[in-house]
């Protein structure tokens, strides 16, 4: 399948996403990779995570002109070294999705929905969040908070978060679509709002925000 869509959204950012469904030598082949990385897939053991790498290397390659060179925060935050266009990536098995923006920071996460996100409960969450939580849709309500506070984790490109007491998701109600009010707590106690949008797809969850 290959490149889904690359589409732009209002705020300037263009959201794309990639289905890995070619085997590693057919990825090999649609990508043009710096030797850094050729290095670090040769000493990658996992077939697919190989596949998701050289995934995210194809996207790249149509997204943009000329070959693009990855780095990487601390925290593991990717940057694109010769480019000041800001970027996140995130993947599953099945698909890779890349945000970018000319100039503000971005987040962005996928999940697959098969994934029992039982453990994110206590992981992760606050007795706020807890309390707020369907019951109904109780697995799918604690995907949609898992996905935003990553993205919010990779926006925020921070090590050492702690996701249940920095990260606070205000209540919202479950859907396949939507906007959740988001806040940020700084370790000095500073607090950033933000609005991170999420759809759900082909049983996955996407979460982003911009800005």
């Amino acid at each position: 399948m290959g490149l889904l869509y690359s589409r732009e959204l209002e705020n300037g950012a263009t959201i794309s996403m990639w289905e890995i469904v070619e085997s590693e030598e057919e990825l090999l082949n649609l990508c043009s990779i710096p030797n850094d990385e050729i290095e670090e897939l040769q000493l990658t053991k996992s077939v697919a995570r190989r596949r998701e790498k050289l995934a995210v290397r194809a996207l790249l390659n149509e997204l943009f002109d000329g070959k693009v060179y990855l780095g990487h925060h601390d925290n593991g935050r990717p940057f694109l070294q010769n480019s000041l266009i800001e970027i996140s990536i995130s993947h599953t098995n099945r698909y890779v999705c890349v945000l970018t923006h000319p100039e503000e920071s971005v987040g962005v996460d996928i999940e697959s929905l098969n994934r029992d996100f039982s453990a994110v409960e206590k992981k992760a969450l606050s007795l706020e969040e807890i309390e707020n939580l369907s019951e109904k849709s109780r697995n799918l309500h604690l995907a949609i908070h898992w996905s935003a506070k990553e993205a919010i984790y990779k926006r925020m490109s921070l090590s050492d978060v702690d996701f249940s007491r920095q990260i606070e998701i205000k209540r919202f109600t479950p859907r396949e679509s939507g906007e959740i009010d988001v806040v940020f707590i700084t370790r000095d106690g500073q607090e950033m709002e933000f609005e991170v949008n999420y759809e759900t797809f082909d049983n996955h969850i996407l979460a982003w925000l911009v800005g």
